[in-house]
This record gives structure tokens, sequence and C-alpha cells, in this order.
């Protein structure tokens, strides 16, 4: 018999994700990830609801403490990049460093088992020609997480099981129900998870960060009005920056240095090109000359046709068929050719 170990958070999609696996004859282990320290809904309700689940199944349950491993690689991490000036994107960096490495770790040492699945909606498959394993978008694409996941390595993908890749949110819940389970109709996480726990992403930073005010200033330099802190803001934002003015203002540029936050028109938020770091190729090798592609800068913001250059000093210069607004600095790039993502990484600063 197949054994597998699934990341259990206590959702619908997780339990889903199990129920069907071991419907289908796999000897299924649980396990979930102890990650924020203190109260959170996904790490105290959550790991009930899981142990619940697994109960329910009865399958065995594991929790693993990642507290520390979620501190360093993902707290510490978003508030570093806030202070610097720039977005970052942690559930791509938290799917990789935290989850499925740590996951695919401990199921191999510790219990000897040699694959693991979870509740994301996402596909892979072998291409025999390429000889590498490739992800692709899910059949749902109002669900398809594909996105975040474009730092896995080969490895991961290779030991990865996505059950619910191939059918709707809907068919989840239809299924969840028809097992019986009590998750069926448990609503979705609306936010990060650092939100839920804290309230809104500010809070998050303001026990992290002294707010420092200063100057909002136009492309000139002009003094508009104040802020309360550099990384309450992030690009291309509109609402909240509390200037009135004959035309409306979105954020351009974070200086952190000057204490500054710069503003200006819906044009001056638009770029025609950027540069892209800290690459990962999934779906094929790394390019040595140009390609065309799709990309999404945005978890959801739909793809758009733009032209890969690799550069000499391993990064990748992106040129959009036509300006992107909001690109936002240290948020994921993440290319595709139709459903199949073919890599990804994160946008650089100016």
């Amino acid at each position: 018999m197949n054994k597998v170990v699934v990341g259990l958070s206590g959702g619908v999609d997780s339990s889903v994700a199990a129920a069907t696996l071991h419907h289908q004859g796999y000897d299924v282990v649980g396990l979930t990830l102890w990650l924020m320290k203190g109260k959170g809904q996904c790490c105290s309700e959550g790991m009930v609801d899981a142990a619940s689940l697994c109960e329910q199944l009865g399958i065995p349950h594991h929790i693993v403490d990642s507290r520390d491993v979620f501190q360093a690689n993902i707290i510490d991490y978003l508030v570093s990049g806030y202070e610097s000036g720039i977005t970052p994107l942690p559930c791509s960096q938290c799917n990789k460093a935290v989850k499925f490495g740590p996951m695919l770790q401990y199921a191999t040492e510790q219990l000897g088992v040699k694959q693991i699945a979870t509740g994301h909606y996402a596909r892979i498959q072998y291409d025999p020609t390429r000889q590498r394993y490739q992800l692709l978008r899910a059949v749902d694409s109002t669900k398809d997480q594909s996105y975040f996941l474009y730092d896995l390595t080969q490895d991961l993908l290779a030991a990865s099981l996505f059950p619910l890749g191939n059918q709707t949110k809907e068919e989840t819940r239809r299924i969840a129900a028809e097992f019986g389970l009590f998750t069926a109709d448990k609503p979705d996480s609306q936010d990060l998870c650092l939100i839920e726990a804290h309230g809104s992403m500010r809070d998050f930073l303001d026990k992290y960060i002294k707010p420092t005010g200063g100057d909002i200033v136009d492309l000139d330099g002009k003094v508009l009005g104040k802020h309360t802190g550099v990384h309450h803001y992030t690009i291309g934002q509109r609402k909240g920056i509390g200037i009135a003015a004959p035309e409306p203002l979105y954020v351009v540029k974070l200086d952190p240095v000057m204490n500054q936050v710069v503003v200006g028109s819906r044009e001056n938020a638009g770029k025609s090109d950027c540069i892209v770091s800290r690459l990962n190729w999934v779906s094929i090798a790394e390019p040595s000359t140009p390609i065309r592609a799709q990309v999404q800068v945005r978890y959801r913001t739909p793809a758009v046709d733009v032209n890969l250059i690799p550069l000499e000093n391993g990064f990748l210069k992106l040129i959009f068929d036509d300006p992107q607004f909001g690109i936002t600095p240290g948020q994921a790039a993440v290319f595709y050719d139709g459903e199949v993502l073919l890599g990804g990484g994160i946008i650089e600063k100016d």
C-alpha cells in the first residue's frame, strides 16, 4: 500500500485531500505544522480541527513545532523587507522553506514515507521529453494556486501530490459532504495567516517596526502631506493616502532612507519593464536566450504577454507588451506558457 503524509491545516481543502487519498487506498498520515507563537486561528483552531479529522478518518496525526522556522523564514523576512521599502510575498517563501521542504524531510526521516500531499489547487505532470516535473495551473482557474508554488524544486514536485488540482472548489465541498467531513461547511480562510492572527498587516508590522512619520511627496519632491510610516504603504496603493488632489494619486515609490512616500498619477505607477532575481525554473531548464511567455505579477491579476530577457548576472529582464500598473518590488513574477508554469522570481527594486 502506498503511504503518503498529508499536510493538514484544519480547512476543507486539506481535509478533502486526505479523505480522497484515504478513499483511494493510500495509507495516509496527517501532519500539521505549528507555525505561529501565541494564538492564531491556523495554529489553534486549525490544529484541533486537523486532529479531529484524523480521528474521524481513523488515521494517525502528527504535529511538528515549526515556530522557529516560521519566525526565521517568514516573520523576519517580512519585517526586513518592509523596513527596506519592499512588499514581500510570504506565501511562496513559506511553501518551499516552511511547508513542503520540512514536511518531506519529516516524512522521510521520521516516518519512512517518500510522498507528501496538500490541498493546493494546482497540478503536476512529468514531461519525459524534458525529463522534468512540470507544474500546471489548476482546472479551477478561480482557485488556482500555482502562482504561490513557483519556487518548488524538482525533488519536491517529484514527491508531491495535489489531489484537488483537477476539480473545482464546489466539487471539493460536495466531496467533503459526501464523506461526511465536519469541515464541509467550514468557511475559507480569507487572509494571510498573519493578518488573521493580528487583525491586519499594519497591526502585525507595527509590533516589529516602530512607526516613524515623514513626508508624502510628488515626483518633483514637493511635500503634499504626511505619512505614518513607510511600511504602511505599498506600490500602486490609492486608498488611505489621505491627500486631496484634482486627480487620484497612487503610491509610485517608497524611500525608507529619506523616509518618504512618493505619489503620482496612475500613469506614473505604470512600468514597461522590471528586473527579476532569485529565479527558479520549474517546467523548463533555465533559458539562455530571450523567450516569449505570459507573466503574472500579483496573485489576483491576470497573466500578460512579456519578453523574458536573460541577463549575464543571473537576473532576468521582463519587457511587457503593454505597461503594467503597480509593479511591486518584493512580489513574485511568475511565468507561464498557457497552463504550464515555467518558473518565477522576485521583482527587484530599481
